[in-house]
């Protein structure tokens, strides 16, 4: 009978030590509060999606996404969200790849025409692979950035590369501060 007492005591006593530790500040206070325009309106999710990007009625890019979700904003934005992941492959005039681009999830804001990749981004092009974890394609510019990223080209060399921009086509790309490693032929300066 007396341990039942004091083994109901004990759990009293833990009760009452939780309640008062679980009161403090307002946790309300400390969130963020939610604005209408970040609420979401609408989520339509379709599975097993074929994106393909034309431009003057040419197909320039075919991509498959396991999952796409819609997003209606109750502001009227919309935007897609590809949270499985995504592979486009670019192609040229007779429909053959020339190159592609994977990551593990990718979001498009329509009304900005920007698509960001992120998480695992690798492009394939005939002069580069680029790996990075987020890259950003902004169709009003015609080009993709990235904070920064590694260049491996077809000769071995390997650039660490920061604020990386290239033209939609990869022909072209610049980048800041890099360093890295490259082969130089042995009869070089000869």
């Amino acid at each position: 009978m007396k341990s039942r007492r004091l083994i109901s005591g004990i759990a009293v006593l833990c009760m009452l030590q939780l309640l008062i530790s679980s009161c403090g500040e307002d946790d309300l206070k400390k969130a963020s509060p939610l604005s209408k325009k970040d609420l979401v309106l609408n989520r339509d999710r379709t599975l097993g999606v074929e994106i393909i990007y034309s431009d003057s009625a040419r197909v320039k890019a075919k991509g498959n996404a396991p999952v796409l979700d819609k997003i209606t904003m109750t502001n009227g934005g919309t935007y897609s969200e590809m949270p499985k992941g995504v592979k486009i492959n670019f192609l040229d005039e007779f429909m053959k790849i020339k190159g592609s681009i994977t990551s593990d999830y990718a979001i498009q804001r329509e009304l900005e025409k920007l698509t960001i990749f992120k998480r695992n981004v690798v492009v394939v092009d005939p002069t580069l692979v680029f790996n990075t974890e987020e890259l950003t394609w902004d169709q009003n510019k015609q080009l993709f950035l990235s904070p920064k990223g590694v260049i491996t080209k077809p000769d071995g060399t390997v650039i660490n590369a920061v604020n990386f921009i290239a033209t939609q086509d990869f022909s072209n790309f610049k980048f800041e501060q890099a360093y890295g490693q490259t082969f130089v032929d042995q009869n070089f300066g000869e």
